[in-house]
């Protein structure tokens, strides 16, 4: 994670430590999860493989260059914040025909077992092994719908992370706006 220690001499903010947020975290278990799951319920050349894996994939490498990138352009961070939702909205899509084209059952949101992983949800420090059994589960719905859960989790994360990015930028200005800010600090401390 990089640092700014002298604020009041410079103008590039505090970032990167994505690996810190929740929504990169619980991203990866997506990435790991759908790796998984491709190699076990797809034939080994279909084209679905690469489709999931690189949405997944996308979900999570673009939280992490948004977090870098926000050093120096708000905007590039949003925009790279709803690309990683938006892969993952293509992914939850991916794992919705799944189910359909399997004649599998989608979870609603009051189905115990939705209700179930919740809760699994709210376990602090969750990793891959936090969600195993059911991400690992011999049945494939559960497997999927697993999938699709966390996905959602994630996804509405990413929305409020958006929203609470937009704020800061209404509050804080972007990087110019900082730029103009501490030179003019500087102009008048000399």
């Amino acid at each position: 994670m990089e640092t700014n220690n002298n604020k009041n001499e410079g103008f590039i903010p505090v970032h990167g430590g994505y690996r810190n947020l929740i929504t990169y975290q619980k991203a990866e278990i997506i990435y790991d999860g759908t790796v998984y799951f491709t190699k076990r319920f797809f034939q080994k050349y279909d084209r679905t493989i690469d489709q999931m894996v690189q949405a997944a994939r996308s979900g999570k490498q673009n939280i992490a260059e948004a977090s870098m990138a926000s050093a120096t352009s708000k905007e590039t961070e949003i925009k790279l914040t709803n690309v990683a939702r938006a892969s993952l909205e293509e992914l939850l899509i991916d794992y919705q025909d799944f189910l359909r084209t399997n004649k599998l059952k989608l979870w609603e949101k009051d189905h115990r077992f939705t209700m179930r992983f919740r809760e699994l949800n709210r376990t602090p420090n969750a990793t891959y092994q936090t969600y195993i059994k059911a991400i690992e589960n011999p049945e494939q719905e559960i497997c999927a719908n697993s999938m699709i859960c966390l996905i959602k989790i994630v996804t509405h994360l990413l929305s409020q992370q958006i929203k609470s990015l937009e704020k800061a930028f209404i509050n804080e200005g972007g990087l110019r706006e900082r730029m103009t800010r501490v030179r003019i600090e500087k102009r008048n401390r000399n």
